[in-house]
């Protein structure tokens, strides 16, 4: 009984701990390090699951111009990392209105998503993975003509980490 209840503690662990997680070890791992995980994550399954819950999503996307150029996803609003600035949020933005910060891996993100909630935002969460991961896990983006395959990778260093789409830099 004693071997029972501790195997299947441990599978509830494993499910557990498991669950949220980047499909690459290898990434989880340089993500595990690379982010402070201040901030409530969201992975892109649990994103993806309900797909009419993300009809109600704000998105923002915490690259820049030129990486929001290439591809961003669906509806995406730019707010930049480099010159981020909640004055130029619009106006009509409840704070309690859920929202879903994202940039190439989640770091840039990550810091965005700071911001907003310490000016009162309620309801934020980063994209653990980012873009990166949302492509790795063969979602759809999009750039000024539609859908597209493309996705800006940063530089080489940070575009390991991109294992689908066609890598532009």
């Amino acid at each position: 009984m004693k071997k029972v209840l501790l195997v299947s503690f441990a599978l509830l662990l494993c499910a557990i701990l498991c669950r949220a997680q980047v499909q690459s070890g290898a990434y989880r791992v340089m993500l595990r390090k690379l982010l402070s995980h201040s901030v409530p994550e969201i992975q892109v399954e649990d994103l993806m699951r309900d797909s009419s819950a993300a009809a109600g999503i704000l998105f923002l996307d915490a690259r820049e111009p030129k990486e929001f150029q290439v591809s961003h996803l669906n509806g995406a609003l730019p707010v930049g990392y480099d010159h981020f600035k909640l004055s130029n949020l619009p106006d009509t933005l409840a704070k309690d209105q859920r929202i879903v910060v994202y940039c190439s891996v989640g770091y840039r993100s990550e810091k965005v998503a700071e911001k907003l909630i310490a000016a009162g935002f309620t309801n934020v969460q980063n994209l653990y993975g980012g873009i990166f991961e949302w492509v790795n896990r063969g979602n759809t983006v999009y750039d000024a003509q539609g859908a597209t395959p493309r996705v800006h990778a940063f530089d080489r260093t940070w575009g390991v980490w991109l294992r689908k789409g066609k890598k532009i830099y």
